[in-house]
């Protein structure tokens, strides 16, 4: 890899993996590393199995409409624990703190990651705190690392199978649409908000009910589109969505046509993307839509044998068109 790191090595997409694939991985890979799932499943000795994972938390406004970055933050660690079937259990946390920062609203924070951390049963069990000279960062930013304990095997990216349907939790794009909004300061008459939420109470109902996703991911930065090509490269697959079926609120759609966003890109921060066998998929919907917000759970698409290692999207009139990875500058700072 050459040349200077941009904003667009942040955006979930191919700029990203390049990064991670160019230097990371060159020096860093390993069995486990390279399977680049949200959470890492490690083996112990007496075969039990452990998820673990780590994440970084940057977003401006650090406090917008349905969360805060201390929400944020739980809610991604576990969110990534769950996606691989793991119970979330225990968190480091790390705060990195701007001199002058109001003492009142860093309490907010953390009062927001003991609400979150008791919705999945998780717990802090260690951490760190540093305070940086004012100007050096902004405000606060944090890292969590968290280890769940795995319920199921055989989850992950490489996993999908020919005839698979796909199906996604709620509707798409409402964290990267309602952050975007709230920094650059436009008024909408809806009521948008992020999507930010735990999604171990769903993942849990799930697999209480015998469903057996083949893969899951919280379509985080990149969204929908990232998860999808990410799943075709890695199981060798073509994943057809069918545009029609793609849940998109009003407001989000409404941001989308007026900035040129792609819903399909935008960024999640409590929806996520199940793989699994067709026997599956109307009771896992029937499932997901019992929960509040995911009224909107769908299946979206399937796997097929079509372009190997690529995403289509399908629109209502019968035409087909690839769907890409993100690329360049998409919404910075969101996560």
């Amino acid at each position: 890899m050459r040349g200077e790191i941009t904003l667009a090595h942040g955006n979930g997409g191919e700029e990203n993996r390049s990064l991670i694939s160019g230097i990371f991985f060159k020096h860093l890979k390993n069995e486990i590393l390279q399977k680049a799932e949200d959470a890492a499943v490690v083996p112990f000795e007496k075969g039990e199995n452990i998820a673990f994972t780590t994440d970084s938390f940057t977003v401006t406004p650090l406090f917008f409409a349905g969360g805060d970055i201390g929400k944020l933050s739980i809610c991604g660690t576990c969110n990534d624990l769950a996606m691989m079937g793991a119970r979330p259990r225990y968190l480091s946390l790390a705060v990195m703190v701007e001199e002058g920062f109001s003492a009142r609203e860093l309490e907010k924070i953390v009062r927001s990651m003991k609400k979150e951390l008791a919705k999945n049963g998780a717990s802090v069990v260690c951490g760190d705190t540093k305070v940086m000279p004012k100007g050096t960062i902004d405000g606060v930013l944090i890292n969590t690392s968290g280890i769940g304990e795995t319920l199921i095997g055989g989850i992950g990216a490489s996993k999908l199978r020919e005839d698979d349907l796909i199906v996604v939790s709620r509707d798409i794009g409402a964290h990267g649409a309602a952050i975007f909004t709230a920094r650059e300061g436009i008024e909408l008459e809806s009521s948008l908000e992020s999507d930010c939420t735990s999604l171990w109470p769903a993942v849990e109902a799930l697999l209480d009910a015998g469903i057996e996703p083949h893969a899951m991911r919280d379509a985080t930065r990149g969204g929908v589109a990232a998860v999808v090509n990410e799943w075709a490269v890695s199981s060798g697959v073509c994943i057809e969505l069918e545009e029609s079926k793609i849940p998109i609120s009003q407001s989000v759609r409404g941001i989308c046509e007026m900035l040129g966003f792609e819903a399909v890109a935008l960024a999640n921060e409590g929806t996520f993307l199940l793989a699994l066998s067709a026997e599956d998929a109307p009771k896992a919907v029937e499932i997901l839509r019992s929960f509040e917000g995911n009224g909107s759970a769908s299946v979206i698409g399937r796997v097929t044998g079509e372009y190997e290692g690529r995403a289509l999207l399908l629109s209502e009139w019968g035409t087909k068109r690839f769907l890409e990875s993100p690329s360049g500058e998409l919404l910075p700072r969101i996560c």
